[in-house]
């Protein structure tokens, strides 16, 4: 079993290289915490989603009330 975690983060698009580098130590910290792997190991992908490749109840987010 490999012990390389790797977790994949679908965000729409917006988010700053901090907002996203704060994120994955934090997922990190709780990957190492909880299943004893090497913080080195762990890989985290974010995938920024364009707002209007996103959908909830038909509508796309480009529409979705702030």
């Amino acid at each position: 079993m490999s012990k390389t975690p790797i977790v994949k983060i679908d965000l729409l698009e917006g988010r700053t290289s901090e907002q996203k580098k704060r994120l994955a130590e934090a997922v990190t910290d709780d990957l190492v915490r909880v299943l004893g792997v090497d913080r080195n190991n762990v890989i985290v992908i974010f995938n920024d989603l364009p707002k209007e490749n996103l959908v909830k109840g038909g509508t796309p987010a480009t529409e979705w009330k702030k």
